[in-house]
């Protein structure tokens, strides 16, 4: 049976988001096609989301960012554990490396993961790198010139990076640089179909309520204002997160038993930060966004310029978010008008074509 090896980051589920609806492409191409998932991201993320033969090998393929919730970067953190990462970073990509040819797939595709990338080069296997973003620029706005350790690692996730066979990358993306060769491709999202309606009677909504999502991705945002939160009418939100006993126009996700994917189809808004997986799905859904910038994330302007090209998106402050000072963001989301209609989720067909040749 054809087998794809996918290095997948572990940094939230974005990553993750990206190569499912790629591989269910590519499964559609290459009969009997299955994948060995190497990652840290949960099989519980992927078993409703894949739909070819697949197997789980757990392990870390990249850091990406050590974050003290969804909003804020841990620089420290993060530095300490990209020098983990490194240490003994040749025999790591000899080991990784041995495991992908004991495996023997007809390539390695790799989100975002310089592991993944220089462990299958090292192979000769053809290695497909593919995402919106890459580590190297994510991290340079945090490298202190005094530490040679920083540069170090930079060069050597851009050297891993050089050593792939081809890039996908994906629209709406930043101005990658380290890759040879480049293949722009279309967005990749896989929305799911609206359930307003069955959304609305389970929370209790009356028809003038509008509903909004808070839902910051795969880490967690520990701290709402809940206060004001119950006081804006005609709101009802659905938090990711623990809701206090006693609120009647604030729920809990967790108590709806929906994945986030049908609860963001089926919303009115959504209040979130500027996410690759959310932010495209949004437009496509023509759902409107209320987002709080991080301005550190670079990867954050493309996306933000896409919502405002394709989509209706408002900034919310920070410290106007943690306030619950929220409603006039909210009122001139709904009001803003769709001014262009989006490009086709083209991506996965677009990233199939390009992997079917190695097949």
């Amino acid at each position: 049976m054809p087998l794809i090896w996918c290095s997948i980051s572990g940094h939230g589920y974005g990553h993750a988001a990206q190569v499912a609806p790629v591989l269910n492409a590519l499964g559609r191409l290459v009969p009997n096609l299955r994948a060995i998932l190497r990652t840290t991201v949960p099989a519980g993320f992927f078993k409703p989301h894949l739909t070819i033969p697949w197997q789980l090998s757990a392990a870390q393929q990249d850091v990406g960012c050590i974050q003290d919730g969804p909003l804020k970067i841990d620089v420290p953190g993060t530095w300490a554990a990209h020098r983990t990462l490194h240490t003994d970073w040749k025999k790591k990509i000899e080991a990784e490396a041995a495991l992908i040819r004991a495996a023997g797939p007809a390539c390695v595709l790799s989100d975002i993961s310089h592991l993944g990338m220089a462990a299958g080069a090292a192979t000769r296997i053809p290695t497909i790198g593919m995402c919106s973003l890459s580590w190297d620029l994510v991290l340079q706005p945090f490298v202190d010139p005094s530490v040679d350790e920083h540069a170090d690692i930079i060069r050597q996730i851009c050297e891993a990076y050089a050593q792939a066979d081809c890039f996908l990358r994906v629209a709406p993306s930043m101005n990658l640089t380290a890759f040879r060769h480049v293949l722009d491709i279309g967005p990749i999202a896989e929305p799911s179909e609206p359930q307003a309606m069955r959304l609305r009677e389970s929370i209790g909504a009356e028809a003038s309520d509008r509903i909004i999502l808070v839902g910051f991705g795969g880490i967690a945002l520990r701290q709402f204002p809940f206060q004001q939160m119950e006081s804006m009418h005609p709101y009802r939100f659905i938090v990711d997160g623990a809701v206090p006993h006693g609120l009647t126009r604030v729920t809990s996700l967790a108590t709806l038993g929906r994945p986030f994917k049908q609860v963001l189809a089926s919303v009115d808004m959504i209040l979130t930060k500027p996410g690759y997986g959310t932010i495209v799905e949004a437009v496509a859904l023509g759902t409107a966004v209320v987002y709080v910038r991080r301005y550190n994330f670079p990867d954050e302007q493309p996306l933000v310029e896409y919502l405002h090209r394709y989509g209706q998106g408002v900034e919310l402050s920070l410290s106007d978010f943690l306030d619950g000072r929220w409603e006039s963001a909210i009122h001139q989301a709904f009001d803003q008008p769709i001014l262009q209609a989006p490009p086709p989720l083209s991506g996965p067909a677009d990233a199939a074509q390009v992997l079917t040749r190695y097949f």
